[in-house]
C-alpha cells in the first residue's frame, strides 16, 4: 500500500534506519498499512483515548493509530534503533505521540494515572505477549487502568485467551481473560503479512473490561486454576487435594468427580470465594 500519511513507505523507513528486525527481541514488522489501519480499527473509537502501543518498531501502526485520530499515543520501545522512526513520525503528528525506551515487561502502565483509562493497541512479541497479558489484567485489579486491549498473539495463544468451559484450549489464561473480560478473536493474519514471516498464524484478540466482575479474590482465584489445570486429567476430588479437595467442593456444591475443563467461571470464583 503506497504511504497515506505524507510519510515514506515502511519499506522505506526500514531501509534508511537499518530496522532490520531482531529476532532476539522477537521482532515481526508489519507492512501492509490496510492491515494496521484494520488492527487499529478493532479497538473502537480512538478520538478521546489515550492509547499505549508495545514495540512498534518501524511504525506501521503507530502511524494507523495516530492517523484515526487517537488523542494521544505513548509508544514503549526497547530497540533504540527504532527511535529515529519513530521521532520521524513524532514530528508529523506533533504533540500527539510520546515514545518511551525502556523493555515492556518493566513498565507498570499503571503509572499513567492521569490518561487513565486507556486502550492498549500492539502487535506483541511472541516471546512474551502472554506474560504482558498476564501483568495487565493483574495491576490495579480494583481499578484497572485500560478500558480494552486489541493485541496481536499467536493463533495458539488466542484460542486459549477466549477458551470457554468444554474447550481443549481451556486453562488458566482462559478463566483469567474470562473472569475479567469480555473476548473474542477479531480475526487471524498470515505469516505472510509479517516481515520476516513467524513459523505460525496470527490472530488479533479484542478485549473489553468487565463492568461486572464476580466477586473473588485473585489470588484465590489464581490458586484455585493452578491446581485444578496442574493436574487436568484428574478428576477434582485429586487434582484440588493440596487445597481443600472434597471438602472444599462440597462447600459449594461441585461434584467431586467433574474435571477443571468442566467447570464455568462463577463456579471457579465460588470455590475461590470459599478457600482458605
Amino acid at each position: 500500500m503506497a504511504s497515506f500519511d505524507g510519510l515514506p513507505p515502511l519499506r522505506d523507513t526500514i531501509e534508511t534506519y537499518g530496522l532490520d528486525a531482531n529476532k532476539a527481541l522477537g521482532q515481526n514488522f508489519i507492512l501492509d498499512l490496510n492491515l494496521t489501519h484494520k488492527i487499529a480499527r478493532d479497538a473502537g473509537d480512538l478520538s478521546k483515548s489515550t492509547v499505549v502501543e508495545i514495540g512498534p518498531g518501524p511504525g506501521g501502526l503507530t502511524r494507523a493509530i495516530l492517523s484515526l485520530d487517537a488523542k494521544k499515543l505513548i509508544c514503549i520501545e526497547r530497540d533504540n534503533r527504532c527511535l529515529p522512526a519513530l521521532q520521524e513520525i513524532s514530528d508529523y503528528y506533533p504533540d500527539r505521540l510520546n515514545v518511551l525506551e525502556d523493555d515492556a515487561l518493566m513498565v507498570d502502565l499503571s503509572k499513567f494515572e492521569d490518561e487513565h483509562p486507556i486502550k492498549i493497541i500492539a502487535n506483541l512479541p511472541y516471546n512474551i505477549g502472554t506474560q504482558l497479558l498476564t501483568n495487565w489484567l493483574t495491576q490495579s485489579i480494583d481499578n484497572p487502568f485500560w478500558s480494552s486491549m486489541t493485541l496481536m498473539f499467536q493463533k495458539e495463544v488466542g484460542q486459549r485467551i477466549i477458551a470457554k468451559p468444554g474447550d481443549k484450549h481451556y486453562g488458566r489464561l482462559g478463566v483469567l481473560c474470562g473472569w475479567m473480560t469480555d473476548a473474542s478473536i477479531s480475526f487471524d493474519v498470515s505469516r505472510e503479512a509479517f516481515s520476516p514471516p513467524p513459523k505460525v498464524t496470527s490472530s488479533v484478540v479484542h478485549l473489553e473490561l468487565k463492568k461486572n466482575r464476580i466477586p473473588c479474590q485473585l489470588s484465590k482465584l489464581e490458586m484455585v486454576a493452578q491446581a485444578a489445570f496442574g493436574q487436568r486429567r484428574k478428576m477434582l476430588r485429586q487434582s484440588l487435594k493440596s487445597i481443600g479437595g472434597e471438602a472444599l467442593l462440597e462447600k459449594v456444591g461441585i461434584e467431586p468427580t467433574r474435571r477443571a475443563e468442566t467447570l464455568e467461571i462463577d463456579e471457579f470464583c465460588a470455590l475461590a470465594r470459599e478457600f482458605e
